[in-house]
């Protein structure tokens, strides 16, 4: 529980930091857009999560869990493999902007997912550092990089917002913070590659790649697919209002899930045996529902009154949809630790099953209620589905650990098997605040 309590205290302070700033930059945003405008920069947003979270083959983990010796091979691969699929994905990215402009009308929209793509490129420069640091256990200098990444992405938007009010304003700042979070991934762990190092083969570096994929694609669709569906069935300007009303019912608690996850895995996965595993996971239990239980109710209920107040009277109507999104903080703290839980034994074709039903549960649930024409019945669809589908997932994962007394033992290494093993994705932060979406297995990076 100690160490719970200090990697908490580093991440989420680094993440409550960030997201004082961002309710800050929320606040000038909704005060000067207005939601058909704040939509048009969620399709694009959107589109580009959609697409990052292809990068996610598991190369980084593999740095996480690889042995010693192995480690200068494993790095030299991963810094090969992870270039080129990120150069592959801004070209899949650019692609689908010239798509979105030119055959479907969204010009601003298609343009503003074109400037993304240059995001790749920094990414790819900082992956092995980052990872590096991750597996030395650097949790203060990672939650750094978090924070500077976040407050500076922020501050861009707000000082961009009152000069030149406008859904570039939100969009322009994820690019321009992208050499931030470079040079403290680098800072936080320098790296260079060994001359006359051979590299891993690849079926040890990708072998789990297409479980991890899965599951995290369908994380991502879950996540970021209720706003394809609301603009398609709802229209662009209830798709700016739905964003508006997630970021401001999940953005904090979606922040403390991301930090949670990033120190939930090194704990169950640095667990040598089951027993010692299973009892991490309780107290992490048990941290959890101390965490986000009273957060999430004390938010849901006072949403109708700081609602109005904070934002402005336009959103007024949006409050009951804020009070609804954050009920949704329950689930996601939930399933993160599921997630964890698996991964951190090699389960990952369960939990990329667990995806797959969160995702078909949530969105199925949503399409059911923007069926009525109704922003706050396609809300409760979503939150409702997402409910029932955690309920079937602790049934079917946690009931069997209470009762059991023994189990099989810990994952074994890279060495002996190429599996992949982090926490899974979430909307860590604000989707239209966000400066770039989570790592594996779950800090902040472009």
């Amino acid at each position: 529980m100690k160490q719970l309590a200090r990697g908490m205290a580093a991440y989420g302070s680094a993440e409550m930091a960030g997201r004082v700033i961002r309710l800050a930059t929320t606040i000038v945003i909704a005060r000067h857009l207005t939601p058909t405008i704040v939509g048009e920069a969620a399709l694009a947003l959107t589109v580009f999560e959609l697409v990052r979270v292809l990068e996610r083959v598991g190369t980084g983990q593999q740095i996480v869990i690889a042995e010693e010796r192995d480690l200068p091979s494993v790095c030299h691969t991963v810094r090969q493999v992870y270039w080129v699929w990120t150069l592959l994905l801004m070209v899949l990215q650019a692609g689908i902007a010239f798509v979105l402009a030119h055959y479907f009308g969204h010009g601003v929209a298609g343009t503003m997912l074109a400037a993304l793509c240059p995001v790749f490129l920094f990414m790819a420069g900082g992956h092995v550092s980052y990872f590096l640091a991750m597996r030395a256990g650097k949790v203060g200098a990672l939650a750094r990089v978090n924070a500077v990444q976040t407050i500076s992405d922020q501050l861009l938007t707000m000082v961009l917002m009152l000069l030149f009010p406008g859904p570039w304003a939100i969009v322009l700042p994820k690019v321009l913070v992208a050499p931030i979070w470079l040079i403290a991934s680098l800072r936080a762990h320098p790296y260079h590659a060994e001359p006359g190092v051979r590299g891993m083969p690849l079926r040890q570096i990708l072998g789990s790649s297409g479980s991890i994929l899965a599951a995290d694609v369908l994380s991502a669709l879950r996540t970021q697919g209720d706003n394809l569906i609301v603009a398609t069935m709802l229209g662009t300007t209830m798709l700016g209002t739905y964003y508006f009303a997630f970021n401001a019912g999940l953005g904090i608690v979606s922040s403390l899930v991301g930090a949670f996850g990033s120190v939930a895995f090194p704990m169950l996965a640095r667990s040598e045996t089951f027993d010692a595993r299973r009892a991490a996971l309780g107290k992490l239990g048990i941290g959890a529902a101390a965490i986000f239980g009273p957060l999430v109710l004390i938010q849901s209920l006072a949403a109708p009154y700081y609602v109005p107040i904070i934002f402005g009277a336009r959103w007024t109507e949006a409050a009951s949809l804020v009070s609804v999104m954050c009920l949704g903080g329950l689930t996601l703290a939930a399933n993160q630790l599921v997630s964890a839980w698996l991964r951190a034994n090699g389960q990952m074709a369960k939990d990329a099953a667990n995806s797959l039903l969160n995702c078909a549960a949530t969105l199925g649930g949503l399409t059911c209620g923007a069926l009525f024409g109704n922003l706050m019945m396609a809300a409760a669809g979503l939150v409702g589905g997402s409910f029932l589908a955690t309920a079937w997932i602790l049934a079917r994962h946690a009931l069997p650990l209470i009762a059991r007394r023994t189990g099989p033992p810990p994952a074994p290494a890279i060495s002996s098997c190429p599996t992949f093993q982090s926490a899974p994705d979430r909307k860590a932060t604000d989707p239209a605040m966000a400066a770039f979406p989570a790592q594996d297995p779950a800090p902040a990076r472009p």
